[in-house]
């Protein structure tokens, strides 16, 4: 499994990217680059704003209610 640290900025890049697009699930995240869902949290919380970071959680947690599947 790939670490934070060992991710280029590139990889990062594109995991958040990954991360705020509503088609993208944390297990395909995981698949192409090894990152958890508990990892893709914790690496959006360093990266984005205090308030963009609680919107995109809000707006997983509300996707997530109303679609089995979701992230």
């Amino acid at each position: 499994m790939a670490k934070k640290h060992e991710l280029s900025e590139t990889h990062v890049s594109a995991i958040i990217e990954m991360a705020l697009s509503d088609q993208v699930r944390f297990a395909d995240i995981e698949h192409e680059y090894g990152l958890g869902e508990s990892q893709v949290k914790r690496l959006m919380r360093a990266r984005l704003k205090p308030g963009s970071y609680r919107a995109w959680r809000k707006r997983v947690r509300t996707f997530a209610d109303r679609r089995e599947q979701y992230k």
